[in-house]
């Protein structure tokens, strides 16, 4: 893990401190085996591999959304499905979608955040639903979009997604309309959308994106109904903090620490900048077909000190929460973003379409690509913790 990390691993070092005492005390649910001493699974380099990547053909999961699947939208390279993650001083398990949909027979797993975590959630999905015939899966949307639920028939299972960007209620929680620049946050609101969450076993979050509007952050205090409003303004990080501890809060309150887990995925980069990574200035993700090869890369979109305050605040933690440091990993794969190779909601200008920079993705992942390789992270922390 490069030195430009080092200000999330310092922070987190006590984190993961408190949890290896939590997990001494007491063996964390689902767990078959531990990691090899001294194994760091998020820290190691992306390694070629023809054989055994990628884990399924786009084309035969249909459940990844259109935004996604940049080969069907003419993306004309598939290098960037062939790449799998060493860590320096271990290997990762293998996934096994078996053991994974067995752990899951009558059980409710669930990825809750913006649509990041969807991709990951959707990656999970195109990794296990092979296993299952045709008719002993569905897939359903409620709430207004808000919830997707996967069922697996056979093993009485669900996998869900629920959208909920900022994890509070906010101005943008409506599923299918919430582009809203003006983004307000409720203070303490994380009941309206926990309340979808009780009962969940493998509680999967994100909440990282949606926060970089800029410097500050408006946060509400009162109700969304009430004719007068009152707003504070306050720091990312301090906004970014109070919603944070409310998270915890409501984890110790309604999640039982001897039957389920909760996992947060640390946030995704954006390769949106190319002189990040010393590129032609003025480009970004577009056209990017190779991986980023100095192991202290850290882009500029990566706000560390949003990083800082998830350590200070998770080793804080009662509950244990497991943690899935992505970023400095997938900072590396700027090849890897659906950049133009995705369905567009609206036309293009002619303007766009002379220069393709203007509308590429660099936010996104294409499927299958980096995020299965967040779930065999998930899949290695939830079984050898």
């Amino acid at each position: 893990m490069g030195k430009t990390s080092c200000a999330f691993s310092d922070s987190l070092n006590q984190s993961q401190a408190d949890q290896s005492l939590d997990q001494k005390r007491e063996k964390l649910p689902f767990a078959v085996g531990k990691t090899e001493e001294g194994c760091d699974m998020f820290s190691g380099r992306w390694v070629r591999d023809e054989l055994t990547r990628p884990h399924y053909d786009e084309s035969e999961c249909p459940y990844i959304q259109p935004q996604l699947t940049c080969q069907e939208h003419g993306r004309p390279d598939r290098e960037y499905q062939k790449w799998r993650w060493q860590p320096h001083a271990c290997d990762l398990p293998s996934f096994n979608a078996t053991l994974m949909l067995e752990t899951l027979r009558g059980k409710r797993m669930m990825f809750v955040g913006d649509s990041l975590n969807r991709g990951q959630y959707v990656s999970m999905i195109c990794l296990l639903h092979r296993l299952l015939p045709k008719d002993g899966k569905s897939m359903k949307t409620y709430n207004n979009d808000a919830l997707t639920v996967f069922r697996a028939k056979d093993y009485n299972a669900t996998i869900e997604f629920y959208w909920a960007p900022f994890l509070l209620e906010s101005n943008s929680d409506n599923a299918i309309v919430h582009r809203i620049s003006d983004r307000i946050v409720r203070k303490g609101s994380i009941n309206k959308h926990g309340k979808h969450w009780k009962g969940v076993d493998i509680l999967v979050f994100n909440s990282y994106l949606w926060w970089m509007t800029g410097l500050e952050m408006k946060i509400l205090k009162g109700s969304f109904e009430d004719e007068e409003k009152e707003i504070m303004v306050v720091s990312t990080e301090d906004a970014y903090r109070m919603a944070m501890r409310t998270l915890l809060r409501w984890v110790r309150k309604n999640m039982d620490r001897k039957k389920t887990r909760v996992f947060f995925t640390s946030m995704s980069p954006t390769h949106a900048k190319s002189i990040d990574w010393a590129g032609e200035p003025g480009e970004n993700c577009y056209n990017q077909t190779t991986l980023i090869e100095d192991p202290n890369y850290w882009g500029s979109d990566s706000r560390k000190s949003i990083m800082k305050v998830i350590g200070e605040v998770f080793s804080k933690s009662k509950f244990p929460i497991t943690f899935l440091n992505i970023t400095q990993l997938s900072s590396y794969r700027k090849d890897a973003h659906t950049s133009i190779y995705k369905k567009q909601w609206n036309p293009l200008t002619p303007e766009q379409l002379a220069n393709p920079v203007s509308y590429a993705d660099c936010v996104h992942w294409c499927l299958p690509g980096l995020q299965d390789t967040w779930n065999e992270l998930l899949f290695a922390k939830l079984f050898y913790p």
